[in-house]
């Protein structure tokens, strides 16, 4: 079963702003940024609940 993930707004706009960094520091690190971003995205719909919440039923994966 795979559930829906909900950002806050914020959360695009840093995204957006995160890929502009790293494409400006080499070309093609943005694209892999993106990836492991939409990876994470992916594991956290399939198993939300391997994440601890930090505020109330807010989650937190972190990006390596």
């Amino acid at each position: 079963m795979t559930h829906n993930v909900r950002f806050l707004p914020e959360v695009e706009d840093d995204v957006i702003r995160g890929y502009a960094w790293y494409e400006a520091k080499s070309s093609g690190l943005g694209e892999e940024y993106l990836r492991m971003f939409y990876s994470c995205v992916s594991e956290i719909s399939k198993n939300p609940l391997l994440y601890p919440k930090v505020y109330s039923e807010f989650r937190r994966r972190l990006l390596r």
